[in-house]
């Protein structure tokens, strides 16, 4: 790495704007922060003064947590505001809202928004340091890194890794910022799923499409199933629950046909049963958890480096 360098972004929207390089510094911050969840007095100091809001316009239990709680071990204040609890119900746009909260001198705001691009437009009209916490369909960058790093410490590397992501390509946003993550990293990235569930123009984010799961996971090193996101289906895109885990879900014959040591992902909520075999989600092979647990590195990490930490 160049003696040089520096990590010099004021938000975080997306890693499609990351370097390799920006990547590699997140993810070695992360692991120099992972040890203070493990202490029996799990904080420190190093941002003690600063301010943080989340400010979440969609349900969230991992993501909203996660930074919660990063935020607090860094001995940050939190302030949570849900779209219910703010006036945006009363119709205020949200740069009226965002500009108000601005107002308060806040040193980080959080955003997750059902509107792809909503991160970037708030960025653009606050001083604040922005981070994306999920916009629409676009990115998910923290979920994105958190996932780099959980392969990572499996694998011991990320180039030359074959990676299968199986599911609703389409709607999700963690799709997307994990094709583009492990591709700058070096890994190749394989999609699948329902027709109606692969987007046109995946392939120029770098990713490659097979019709089956079965050849999607050929030879793959990392397995991630994906939700199906009913929420952002306007109109039934498969038959039922049933067909779709019948010919698309991760059993033990899925399993069988990748690398004898692959690993399994999923960035959650799980629908069981659905798209991932409940006994493969508990089972050896399946970094659920340690997905989790490294969320929270990965997004002291990211609060940290944009406060301009070194």
């Amino acid at each position: 790495m160049d003696p040089e360098y520096r990590f010099s972004h004021k938000h975080i929207l997306g890693l499609a704007d990351l370097s390799p390089e920006d990547i590699q510094v997140v993810l070695q911050t992360a692991e120099s922060f992972k040890e203070i969840s493990s202490r029996s007095i799990k904080k420190v100091p190093t941002l003690r003064g600063k301010t943080i809001i989340n400010f979440f316009f969609e349900p969230s239990t991992r993501t909203r947590l996660s930074f919660e709680v990063a935020a607090k071990r860094m001995s940050a204040d939190t302030f949570n505001i849900s779209n219910s609890g703010s006036s945006t119900v009363k119709g205020e746009t949200l740069i009226d809202t965002a500009r108000n909260l601005a107002a308060m001198n806040p040193d980080c705001i959080i955003l997750r928004h059902p509107s792809s691009g909503a991160a970037r437009l708030l960025a653009d009209h606050i001083n604040a340091s922005v981070i994306n916490a999920g916009d629409g369909t676009h990115e998910h960058p923290s979920q994105g890194l958190l996932d780099l790093m959980t392969v990572r410490e499996a694998k011991g590397g990320i180039a030359g890794l074959k990676i299968a992501i199986i599911g609703d390509i389409a709607h999700s946003r963690v799709a997307h910022s994990n094709i583009i993550g492990f591709s700058k990293m070096g890994a190749s990235v394989t999609v699948s799923g329902p027709a109606t569930l692969i987007p046109p123009g995946i392939k120029d984010l770098g990713a490659q499409v097979s019709r089956t799961v079965l050849e999607a996971v050929d030879g793959a090193d990392v397995i991630m199933a994906l939700r199906i996101q009913k929420e952002r289906q306007q109109d039934p895109l498969f038959p039922s629950l049933r067909e779709y885990a019948r010919f698309f879900g991760i059993s033990q014959k899925v399993v069988d046909a990748a690398k004898p040591e692959a690993i399994i992902m999923h960035p959650g909520p799980i629908n069981r049963g659905v798209e991932l075999d409940p006994k493969l989600a508990d089972g050896s092979r399946s970094v659920i958890l340690e997905q989790v647990t490294n969320g929270v590195a990965v997004r002291m990490a990211l609060i940290y480096l944009i406060m301009g930490g070194d």
